[in-house]
């Protein structure tokens, strides 16, 4: 660091000219990015319910229906001869529609009464838009918005995953924008009262760009290669700006105590560097670590978020450690220039008083922790615990149209379905049999499965080619048209559509699922739809998650072995994350699966919690707590190694980045609870978790339980058995006990000034 420092430092000019260019192109060819995204990857590929489904597409030409047309009779029932024939009609068209597989109608499929309300004024229109899901999501508005609205006798509203997915993108787009419209200039304005001066604040801004456009050029390379989710474009934006706050102000404040120390500013930027610049780089290892964990997972929803972190951790940690000095080698002491606290003190007749060491608020809180550290910390780990307890009666779903506003037109049509409509046609179940032999001797073999299958607990009906059947008789027999789409040369399938008060996305819908499979066939089956999808995420998320944590565990575990050289503090560090999330996870099921605060936040409890969002904000929240362990970590050990005890070591060192990491913390947590203000339920619970974990972390953890549980440890922080230390003295990365100076071409080294340092007997 220290040679990479002088490189810097020499050729500043040079380096700032590069990154510049490095910026422009990065933005000019990543600006268009999001052109090369797609918006699905919520499935496992090899799992049962994708197999259905792409059998559906290859053999059957059909598939799910995705677009879901309710349709209101203006006067009377839906049975009127000319209500019967408008629905006849917009049917017809529909099907005649571009892009419409197959389109279906209480109408068309001989009055099948679930396709009808309990009341009769309204029936159901189900279609099929086909492509892919970004041309699906594509299509769906210029589809719809032809039959939506008064339709002569009728009127028609539209649901189902196409229009919802839709409309879930679009209000998800206008959220963060309103979400960063709030938080960059509350940011900004923070980051001036953080850093003082406006020379220091802007920064942050300039390894923030730098990270933003290097993550999107890399995305369009990544992209080109995989599938890449848009939604990690998200990510990218919160954790550039955050990680570019978290390193600059580790990095300014460090050459700040330099400088104050007597060192010329190009020296200055060594020892930093030495310092701070090493810790920058340990710390985005493990982020990077955390985020990488994510690549194990087979949806690449949750793949593309270690994509963007990775690419996000790397170019700001590039930007800290090569751009970021070369400003300070040009700036020197005019980082401070335009100190608008000092302008304001100065009006109201004060002066700026930098604390001296050991007078500051978080070494008296330190102190204060140490003098009673059981106590404290047992108070604070209850705490903790309490908040946790309800993770323990966690239940996991995927989104379904409830992530919306009630005012949302697709979620209002969804409502109108649950409560007048005693079966969920939009979801029903795909049992896809490529292979069930000729339909002509195997009819008898179908009918008794279609039978069983229809005396299944929440099952409404089972449309199969022979007929459809309900409570295991057969109800309405099969007709040339059924036929036709049931069949393939080969084989068929069947569609089992669930009861009314069966959600897909529920535990019960799971039941059914497990229900459905364990049902004896004739042939071999696949069963898919959006239950089954649920059930395979599901067993491809949790049945990974061991292999993941492991890895985040064992990897941070290293890390921070070799950069501190002890095996409790890199147990500690991990134990003490894991509660602090467990807390933050805690709290969200009590507010968002159980609904406590639903209406002041605004949203509807479902009972469950998106699969995908807990795992993605643990990775992001671990990769955070282990950021800001380092900073506090690094410098407990610097103090500790120049001779200070346990107890001054840990003051001094809390101290020293208490500070830092409480404003860093809070400029994150404006980012993200600004995320909080979505009308989308996943994204609320994304910005309401990861500003509750950052906020816990900064405080409790960092604040009361890492000094007393390094206070009670005292000298057993530091040590490693025999081989493990000789490991860690050959190959780990330490800090150089001594820094000579800089020689900087052209720059002449005034004498450094010297200043005292508190020193006690190492307990």
């Amino acid at each position: 660091m220290t040679r990479l420092a002088r490189a810097v430092t020499t050729h500043r000019r040079g380096v700032l000219i590069v990154g510049l260019l490095l910026l422009v192109a990065s933005f000019a060819y990543g600006g268009k990015v999001a052109n090369s995204l797609k918006s699905g990857g919520f499935q496992d590929p090899a799992a049962e319910s994708v197999r259905a489904s792409n059998l559906l597409e290859s053999e059957f030409h059909t598939g799910t229906p995705n677009l879901v047309l309710l349709v209101t009779a203006r006067t009377g029932s839906v049975d009127r001869p000319d209500v019967a024939a408008a629905g006849r009609a917009l049917t017809a068209r529909l099907a005649a529609t571009p892009y419409i597989e197959t389109a279906s109608s209480y109408w068309s499929l001989g009055s099948v009464a679930p396709l009808r309300s309990t009341d009769a004024h309204q029936a159901l229109v189900l279609a099929r838009i086909s492509g892919s899901d970004d041309q699906v999501i594509n299509r769906v508005s210029a589809i719809t918005s032809q039959f939506q609205g008064r339709q002569g006798v009728l009127d028609v509203g539209a649901t189902g995953g196409a229009p919802v997915f839709h409309q879930v993108n679009r209000t998800i787009r206008a959220d963060l924008a309103k979400a960063e419209a709030i938080a960059v200039p509350i940011t900004l304005v923070l980051l001036v009262l953080v850093f003082g001066s406006l020379v220091a604040a802007s920064l942050p801004l300039a390894v923030g760009g730098l990270a933003v456009g290097g993550t999107f050029a890399i995305l369009r390379i990544v992209a080109a290669l995989t599938n890449v989710s848009i939604f990690s474009l998200n990510l990218t934006t919160a954790m550039s700006l955050g990680l570019a706050i978290d390193y600059s102000l580790f990095v300014v404040n460090r050459f700040r105590e330099e400088l104050d120390a007597g060192h010329e500013p190009h020296e200055a930027v060594a020892r930093t560097m030495a310092t701070a610049g090493r810790t920058v780089l340990f710390s985005a290892v493990t982020v990077a670590v955390s985020l990488a964990a994510l690549l194990v997972f087979p949806l690449y929803f949750l793949r593309s978020f270690a994509y963007a972190g990775i690419a996000v951790v790397s170019v700001a940690a590039f930007g800290a450690v090569v751009v970021l000095p070369a400003l300070l080698a040009v700036l020197g002491r005019r980082v401070d220039a335009l100190d608008l606290r000092r302008a304001v003190l100065r009006a109201f007749g004060r002066e700026t008083h930098r604390a001296q060491v050991g007078e500051g608020f978080w070494h008296r809180l330190a102190t204060a922790v140490m003098r009673r550290p059981i106590p404290v910390a047992t108070a604070v780990v209850v705490v903790l615990v309490v908040l946790g307890a309800p993770f323990a009666g966690v239940h996991f779903g995927l989104p379904d149209d409830r992530v919306l506003p009630k005012s949302a037109s697709t979620r209002a049509v969804a409502d109108e379905l649950r409560t007048n409509f005693g079966s969920n046609e939009s979801n029903a179940f795909s049992v896809v049999a490529p292979d069930a032999g000729d339909p002509r001797t195997e009819q008898a073999a179908i009918d008794r499965y279609a039978e069983a299958l229809s005396s299944l607990s929440g099952v409404a009906r089972v449309d199969a080619y022979t007929g459809s059947f309900v409570r295991g008789r057969l109800v309405l027999p099969g007709t040339t048209a059924t036929s036709a789409r049931f069949l393939s040369p080969t084989g068929t399938w069947l569609s089992v559509v669930p009861a009314g008060s069966v959600e897909p996305q529920s535990p019960a819908g799971e039941r059914l699922t497990g229900a459905i499979r364990a049902v004896p066939a004739p042939s071999k089956v696949d069963v898919g739809g959006t239950a089954a999808g649920l059930v395979d995420s599901k067993q491809a998320i949790f049945g990974r998650l061991p292999f993941a944590l492991g890895l985040i565990a064992l990897v941070t575990f290293v890390t921070l072995f070799m950069m501190f050289g002890s095996i409790l503090v890199p147990a500690k560090a991990v134990v003490l994350n894991l509660l602090s999330l467990t807390a933050t996870f805690g709290a969200m099921v009590w507010v968002f699966q159980k609904g406590h605060g639903a209406g002041l936040l605004g949203f509807t409890a479902t009972g469950t919690l998106d699969t995908t969002t807990p795992i993605l904000m643990f990775c992001i929240a671990f990769g955070l707590s282990m950021d800001y362990e380092v900073f506090l970590l690094s410098r407990i050990k610097e103090e500790h190694d120049h001779g200070a005890d346990t107890v001054s070591s840990v003051a001094r060192g809390l101290e020293r980045t208490g500070r830092i990491v409480t404003a860093a913390a809070a400029l994150l947590a404006i980012v993200f609870i600004a995320f909080a203000s979505s009308q989308i339920t996943f994204i609320k619970l994304f910005g309401l978790g990861l500003t509750l974990a950052v906020l816990m972390d900064a405080t409790l953890i960092r604040g009361v339980l890492v000094p007393a549980f390094m206070r009670l440890a005292g000298d057993a922080n530091w040590w490693a058995p025999a081989p493990l230390r000789r490991i860690y003295e050959r190959w780990g990365i330490k800090e150089p006990d001594e820094l000579g100076p800089v020689a900087v071409p052209g720059v002449r080294r005034p004498a450094p000034v010297p200043v005292p340092v508190e020193s006690g007997p190492r307990r």
